[in-house]
Parts: C-alpha cells; sequence; structure tokens
C-alpha cells in the first residue's frame, strides 16, 4: 500500500502542476472516461478471468484507488505532452517511450508488499507491452473527439 501511495501523490501532483494543455473540462473528461475504461477492462480481465488482480483476488474497496486516482493523473500527464503537432514517427516514438515506461512502473507493482500492489495470474508483462499501445491511443482518440466537440460547441 505504501508503492501506491507514493505512486497516487507523485502522479497527482506532477500532473496538475505540469499540466499546460488540458483544460478543466477536458480533465475531467479524461478522469471519468480513464475510470470507466479501466473499470470494464478490470472487470473482465481480472474479475472474470483471473489474468491480474490489486492486493489479492478478491474484489475490495483498497481497490478503489486504483481504479480512480492513479491511472486518470497518468494519462493526463501523457496527454499534456502529446506531440499532437508534430510528425506521426515522433509521435510514435512518443508513445514508445511512453509504453516502456508504464511497463517498467507495472514491473515495480509487481514487487512484494508494502511497495507492490499488483499481482499476475496467467498475465504476462509481454501482453502489457502488447496492449499499452492500443489502450493509449484510445486515449488520445477519446481526447481528440473531446477536443473536437468544445471547439465546435464554443465556437
Amino acid at each position: 500500500m505504501i508503492g501506491l501511495l507514493i505512486a497516487i501523490t507523485i502522479f497527482n501532483l506532477f500532473a496538475f502542476i505540469t499540466n499546460q494543455r488540458l483544460t478543466q473540462s477536458q480533465i475531467v473528461h479524461i478522469w471519468m472516461f480513464t475510470i470507466a475504461f479501466q473499470v470494464l477492462t478490470d472487470l473482465m480481465i481480472d474479475d472474470k478471468y483471473h489474468g491480474y488482480w490489486y492486493f489479492d483476488e478478491a474484489t475490495g474497496w483498497n481497490d478503489l484507488l486504483t481504479l480512480t486516482v492513479l491511472i486518470p493523473p497518468v494519462n493526463m500527464i501523457f496527454l499534456n505532452w502529446y506531440p499532437f503537432r508534430y510528425a506521426f514517427s515522433k509521435q510514435c516514438v512518443y508513445l514508445v517511450v511512453w509504453v516502456i515506461a508504464i511497463t517498467l512502473y507495472e514491473l515495480v507493482t509487481l514487487l512484494p508488499e508494502p511497495w507492490g500492489y499488483f499481482h499476475h495470474g496467467w498475465w504476462r508483462i509481454w501482453y502489457s507491452l502488447a496492449v499499452n499501445p492500443f489502450l493509449l491511443a484510445i486515449v488520445v482518440l477519446y481526447y481528440q473527439w473531446i477536443y473536437k466537440i468544445e471547439k465546435t460547441t464554443i465556437g
């Protein structure tokens, strides 16, 4: 639990202190989208198929922190510095760097408690390497959709 609380504190402070791009509305959208998307993903992989879990295999109250305040600020940081106006190749490099960083963080979360809180069942780190680019791309597409909606409704 110590590792989780440290990560939540660092990610949230960093996300809100360094944010230069995201409006309050976009932050709320990204936050809620991230929670909904993570809950749906975890519902299938964690609860139904027991691929991975937080703390222990039974879903508990301590899982709420991982589902609500850990990943949303990470997505804020990711989007804040995403190179939208640069070449596709630069965007791909940015994505690869983030996939590596997220995967390294996942390895840290696999440490024994009190530092780690994540456990693999049949899930392997290689699956994360394969899936995370798609998850990050979905976050980018969602942000672009929200940005477009805001632009057309504001004027």
